[in-house]
């Protein structure tokens, strides 16, 4: 191979890890990742870290992020991504009181810090992400950022962590969530985990989220299961929102399904 080709080759396979964020108003510095993320992720005063992961959804949602929810005058860093790039950024705020905030963009996004500091660290395995995303997913506080988080990564034990939760979260909220974040993700492990709530969880909110998150599976994954919870589901607000969401589905075999269940005798 011809030493431009495998200078590129290399660019290509770089790990996301490696690659700098697009920020602007922010005191930024760099450093190498070491040992334990959550010992890392420690500060007296109140100050942004972040690090970038392979993301399982490339191109995930272009954006302009402002992270202290006010903008500079300041114009941006130029940096232009010709494609999607296929890594999300973790942002996290953290002061004495510990982590405040977890918040994910696009890699390609330009970060606004609002005047904060703002440390990025190099190399933070996939492994290591997950675990500090799961530790705070289990938290009331800010379970949202950490979720939505852990279901970017492109790494299996991903979909494995989403499925606990979904399965076992500690509240309602938090299964709600996973089984969200799952539905994006679709798969046949997924289809099985949300399908077992509506089955199951004692929450009759969570199973009603459960059909839902189906409602957001494609099409020919979606629809069929949802027509099935709508033949065979004995609880009747959560037959009530299989057929509502097959209503909105706009798809042929839900109109199909609706018009026999309309033209059936009355029991």
């Amino acid at each position: 191979m011809k030493p431009i080709l495998l200078a590129f080759a290399a660019l290509c396979s770089a790990p996301a890890q490696d690659w700098q964020p697009n920020v602007t108003n922010a005191r930024l510095e760099t450093r190498a990742f070491s040992g334990n993320l959550s010992a890392q992720l420690k500060s007296d005063r109140p100050v942004w870290f972040g690090y970038a992961e392979k993301s399982a959804r490339a191109g995930y949602g272009e954006c302009h992020c402002n992270l202290e929810g006010r903008w500079s005058n300041r114009q941006d860093s130029g940096r232009i991504h010709l494609e999607p790039v296929s890594a999300v950024a973790i942002l996290v705020r953290v002061s004495a009181a510990g982590v405040e905030k977890i918040q994910v963009y696009p890699l390609s996004c330009q970060i606004d810090a609002g005047g904060m500091q703002l440390i990025w660290l190099a190399g933070v395995p996939a492994e290591t992400s997950l675990a500090f995303l799961e530790t705070h997913a289990r938290s009331d506080t800010h379970p949202d950022g950490a979720l939505l988080a852990i279901s970017l990564h492109g790494d299996a034990r991903a979909d494995a962590i989403l499925i606990h939760f979904a399965r076992a979260g500690e509240s309602a909220k938090i299964r709600e969530q996973a089984l969200f974040w799952l539905a994006q993700k679709a798969g046949e492990r997924a289809a099985a985990t949300i399908e077992n709530a509506i089955r199951d969880d004692p929450d009759t909110e969570v199973r009603k989220q459960a059909v839902f998150a189906l409602s957001q599976m494609p099409p020919d994954e979606g629809v069929p299961r949802l027509i099935e919870v709508a033949r065979n589901q004995r609880n009747p607000e959560v037959r009530k929102q299989a057929f509502f969401w097959l209503g909105q589905s706009r798809d042929s075999r839900a109109l199909e399904f609706i018009e026999r269940v309309l033209e059936a005798p009355a029991r």
